[in-house]
């Protein structure tokens, strides 16, 4: 078995490990959506993979343990360098090709975590490593998906309108706030037709054993008035 990574924009950019951990830790597991069905209760459905963990606990070996029969010598690199690349590689967030021979190991990862230990006289260094799967995030445009951008559309507000001149008759609950609203739009233009009614609503007023309308406050039922412009 060997244990390789590989730069996964540059394959000839690699590492090997040239001693094995006694175990390898993989975990792989499934994402669920829950849903709660009144008749059958709570029901989980498979949405994909989680992603993927590998890790493992070993030793790069001192130069004067090269020789041992546990280390490959054909890869064999010093601590330094192999802490050295490792930490690069953690660092810059590289994705790597992560391939454990004659394993089902054989993934695109980012080093998620990585603790070397010197101990010990010969120059040995113990270390744990972490590896999470990198999987691959693909940001869609509107266009690729075919969806109408969104674009807030302010509708002109319809304010009722009335022919200027035209004319209306006063009716048993109106007030000149509320008929410059139906009308106008705005019962703030209430003045408006005040001003052109004047005569009118004062006469009418007068009819009506007031001294006057108080600027419009008062006004009665069949009095026509003469709806301005707005």
């Amino acid at each position: 078995m060997e244990i390789k990574l590989f730069e996964a924009a540059n394959k000839k950019k690699s590492f090997t490990f040239s001693s094995l951990p006694e175990k390898i830790s993989g975990n792989l597991g499934t994402k669920y959506q829950s849903y709660d069905i009144i008749s059958q209760g709570a029901v989980k459905v498979p949405k994909g993979t989680e992603v993927a963990e590998i890790s493992w606990d070993a030793v790069f070996f001192g130069p004067s343990r090269k020789n041992l029969a546990v280390v490959k010598s054909d890869s064999y690199q010093t601590p330094d360098k192999c802490i050295q690349q490792l930490r690069e590689w953690q660092e810059k967030g590289t994705v790597l090709n992560l391939l454990v021979t004659d394993t089902w190991i054989n993934l695109d990862v980012t080093i998620d975590s990585f603790a070397p230990d010197p101990f010990g006289a010969y120059g040995d260094v113990s270390y744990s490593i972490k590896f999470s799967q990198a999987k691959d995030l693909k940001i869609y445009t509107t266009n690729e998906l075919k969806i109408a951008a969104f674009v807030k559309k302010t509708v002109p507000r319809n304010t009722p309108s009335q022919p200027a001149g035209s004319s209306y008759t006063i009716v048993s609950g109106d007030t000149l706030w509320g008929v410059a609203s139906r009308k106008l739009g705005s019962g703030a233009k209430w003045t408006k037709i005040y001003d052109a009614n004047a005569s009118t609503i004062e006469a009418a007023a007068k009819k009506h054993r007031k001294s006057g309308s108080d600027h419009g406050h008062w006004i009665y039922p069949g009095t026509t008035i003469t709806i301005p412009a707005a």
